[in-house]
């Protein structure tokens, strides 16, 4: 088999975009708690506090919060070997800087991860996915020093608390997005300038050092990854200047692995720095804490490709479709604007194994699309997704190569939305990606209840035979 013994195949959710019950228990409000809807056309807005009348899709969303134990049951009929979720840090801490946690929030985990267990299912815990407290803007979040100090206390309350629960954990989703989308990231105003970026990024490359070495010492078992926002680009044309353009992007994302995995800042991102007077924040013994609190292995989301050449103008996310100014004429696009390219997916495996050599784990994957329910033959609801089915296909083929062929050390498999979710980019529902339909649109209003998809009876064969039956 392609695929190793133990490949941790499952699905992916953040605790934001699926749990609802927004101010539950104690929980404090976070970042994404206010940000509006959009839509593919109309930019989500942050507003200053949470205003009457405006739809926040984070409040409700599909109400995972209260539905876990159901989601869960779905995810053991898939057969998931691991299910990566996060942890809304504001139901543990409300304000970010407490000095005690929210035992009602750490005792609703608790049922989680057994939940889980009691499936058979392996926690992946993202410690921060977009949900960084709101309290924390008193002192500017990430942009402050003081922000690591409240991001280890929380990781290690939860590395203690769910000790013998939870071994694989992530400390930041999608990092790299504090180069694009800085209030997703980390609750920095969108408008920062590229000082204040580096600032934050510098401050949680330190607080990821420190809870990769608290995980190892609490508990041996631990295993800490990176998780890095899969921005992958080919030269526009083989005109060297096209190339070098492209190579140029590239680095303005990749340092962020260099940091993580190797320990320090790479020479080029340095040089940069130089070049444009920003200046990190060090402190004496920085350099130490991170190359000491290097990561396990190294996770990211790929769900498409870009292209980039000489007249470029960086990237554009403002509507949630990544855009550069080029397209790539060889390859289909979503309703979204996103490129499917799986070959790009086995590109940037081989990239990152050759770069890295250390294992690997695709944490997000998956098409955003509509899906319209139907009456199945028994009169139950059901999606016919053979779009969706083909686009994981592809992509697991392709993965299958890079192992197979290629010798890449690929650790699991975690889709994007393995039940349908409200989306990070736009803030819609109707941009669906699950296993799982959820009957609720983009306003909040349905029945909420869960009917299984065509692919939820595909992807179960493919776990059952380890990625071998893809028919």
């Amino acid at each position: 088999m392609a695929f190793p013994e133990g490949f941790l195949w499952g699905g992916a959710t953040a605790a934001n975009q699926c749990e609802g019950a927004y101010l539950a228990d104690g929980k404090g409000l976070n970042t994404a708690d206010v940000m509006t809807a959009g839509d593919v056309n109309t930019r989500r807005r942050i507003t200053d506090g949470v205003i009457e009348g405006e739809n926040y899709p984070s409040h409700t969303a599909i109400d995972h919060y209260h539905r876990f134990r159901e989601d869960i049951a779905l995810f053991g009929e898939m057969g998931f070997k691991t299910y990566r979720l996060s942890i809304n840090w504001a139901r543990i801490f409300p304000n970010g800087d407490d000095t005690e946690p929210n035992e009602a929030g750490l005792a609703h985990y608790d049922e989680v991860f057994d939940c889980c267990r009691e499936h058979g299912i392996e926690p992946l815990v993202t410690l921060s996915h977009y949900e960084t407290p709101l309290g924390m803007q008193k002192f500017g979040s990430w942009k402050s020093r003081k922000a690591v100090d409240c991001f280890v206390r929380y990781a290690e309350t939860c590395f203690r608390r769910y000790k013998g629960k939870v071994r694989y954990w992530l400390t930041f989703n999608e990092i790299n997005c504090m180069s694009m989308m800085p209030w997703t990231a980390g609750g920095v105003p969108n408008d920062a300038d590229e000082q204040t970026r580096m600032t934050a990024a510098y401050h949680q490359f330190l607080a990821s050092a420190q809870a990769v070495q608290l995980a190892h010492q609490i508990d041996p078992e631990n295993k800490v990854g990176m998780m890095y926002g899969g921005i992958f680009s080919y030269p526009n044309t083989c005109d060297p200047k096209d190339v070098q353009a492209n190579d140029e992007f590239m680095r303005t994302m990749m340092f962020y692995p260099d940091v993580m995995v190797r320990g320090y800042y790479p020479a080029y991102k340095l040089r940069e720095f130089e070049r444009k007077g920003i200046v990190l924040p060090q402190q004496p013994g920085d350099a130490e804490l991170l190359k000491a609190g290097a990561v396990d292995f190294l996770s990211y989301s790929y769900y498409f490709s870009m292209v980039v050449g000489q007249k470029g103008e960086g990237m554009d996310v403002s509507m949630g479709s990544p855009e550069t100014g080029y397209t790539n004429p060889y390859i289909p696009q979503t309703p979204w604007g996103w490129s499917i390219d799986p070959y790009g997916l086995r590109h940037s495996l081989n990239l990152f194994w050759e770069r890295y050599q250390i294992p690997l784990m695709i944490v997000e994957n998956g098409l955003g699309t509509f899906d319209e329910l139907v009456e199945g033959p028994d009169g139950t609801p059901v999606v016919h997704d053979d779009y969706r089915i083909d686009y994981l296909r592809q992509h697991i083929k392709a993965m299958k190569d890079a192992v197979e062929i290629d010798g890449v050390d690929l650790m699991g498999y975690t889709p994007w939305g393995c039940i349908d979710l409200v989306s990070a980019g736009t803030g819609e529902m109707k941009k669906r990606y699950g296993f799982i339909y959820v009957d609720v649109d983009d306003e909040g209003h349905g029945t909420f209840n869960r009917y299984r998809k065509d692919s939820f009876y595909w992807y179960k064969k493919v776990i059952a035979t380890n990625g071998e039956d893809l028919s």
